[in-house]
């Protein structure tokens, strides 16, 4: 084995490492964009090849987290061309939303204790949260599937999201006093 082989073998390693290191803020980042938690995952993996495929392009000590979400970002563009309906946002918006960089120890650190607040959640609080935002039902379809009015599933998703925040920044505040 070559020597230009062996650093290439040492760049897909590092890349694919720093990949693994990040895939959390990565993920929420494409969930931000594309609310179909499936496409969405489907897009963390296109993401992983592509970066793996462009490993000799990344130059280590810069910005990995912002270099791989420029290229997820392209990934759910791309996505929203080919399904042609609205399931993620507008070009524009993206690229508004993709402006600036990501932080990747708050993103991180707020997904691990988004999860943890979920389950302190009323069950049926839960199920409706999870229909939402993991499974992209709207509210008229929520409130079908769970036999509530549309009125209740709105005011059940706004108390779960303010019980949400809530619970994540006393999470997030109890760690800076640690």
């Amino acid at each position: 084995m070559s020597s230009s082989d062996q650093s290439s073998d040492q760049q897909v390693a590092l890349v694919q490492m720093l990949f693994v290191q990040h895939t959390a803020a990565l993920r929420g980042f494409v969930h931000a964009l594309m609310p179909d938690f499936g496409r969405a995952d489907d897009i963390v993996q296109e993401t992983f090849l592509t970066v793996t495929k462009k490993a000799g392009d990344f130059e280590p000590g810069t910005n990995f987290l912002g270099w791989v979400c420029s290229i997820a970002r392209f990934k759910v563009m791309e996505a929203g061309r080919r399904a042609q309906r609205s399931t993620t946002l507008s070009p524009d918006i993206i690229e508004s939303l993709c402006a600036c960089e990501p932080e990747p120890e708050a993103s991180d650190e707020r997904l691990r204790h988004l999860s943890a607040c979920l389950q302190k959640l009323a069950p049926q609080a839960r199920q409706a949260v999870e229909m939402r935002y993991q499974q992209a039902h709207k509210p008229a379809e929520i409130a079908r599937r769970l036999g509530w009015g549309a009125e209740s599933v709105y005011v059940a998703l706004s108390r779960a999201r303010a019980l949400l925040r809530e619970c994540v920044a006393r999470k997030l505040a109890e760690e800076a006093v640690q």
